[in-house]
């Protein structure tokens, strides 16, 4: 497959795991972009590898994870086409819903964040997320189950906090 074929089969998908990420969709225009950028020059290697896409989201989960941008510059916004949330009507609630969810995952470290979109936005299995994060299948566990757990005291404190 051709470079420009790939790159407009999978830039939608992209641009959505990005900024359900970064919460912040002109950044994370801004991350695929560099990665294609970077895997145009690489295309060769990209393209020889097993899985190409996951190849690609580990350039996006690496610019992702090494952006330094200063406390007071990063922000929380609510995203546009992030999907249905199931068994929400009204959809003021799922923009309400999909803020919170912004927010809290911004609490946790980048390398949580990463697995729980991985896994519940995109359905990704630990091996897949494990070749995306350069990490072992244990470690994907780890991030997960450490990543869900502080959601859950978050939200606990949150309703403990609001009665």
């Amino acid at each position: 497959m051709q470079f420009d074929e790939f790159a407009g089969e999978h830039l939608p998908g992209l641009v959505r795991f990005a900024a359900v990420l970064t919460g912040d969709r002109d950044r994370a225009q801004d991350f695929v972009q560099d990665a294609l950028v970077k895997a145009h020059g690489r295309w060769a290697r990209v393209s020889s590898a097993e899985r190409p896409d996951l190849y690609l989201r580990r350039m996006v989960v690496n610019g992702y994870l090494t952006w330094r941008g200063r406390w007071y510059q990063r922000s929380v916004s609510t995203v546009d086409d992030v999907g249905e949330l199931p068994g929400v009507a009204d959809p003021a609630e799922r923009i309400a819903d999909g803020a919170e969810l912004a927010a809290l995952l911004a609490t946790l470290p980048r390398s949580q964040q990463v697995a729980i979109v991985l896994r519940f936005y995109e359905d990704r299995d630990d091996h897949e997320i494990a070749e995306v994060l350069g990490c072992a299948v244990a470690t994907v566990r780890s991030h997960v189950s450490r990543g869900l757990n502080a959601l859950r005291v978050r939200v606990h404190e949150q309703e403990a906090g609001t009665r």
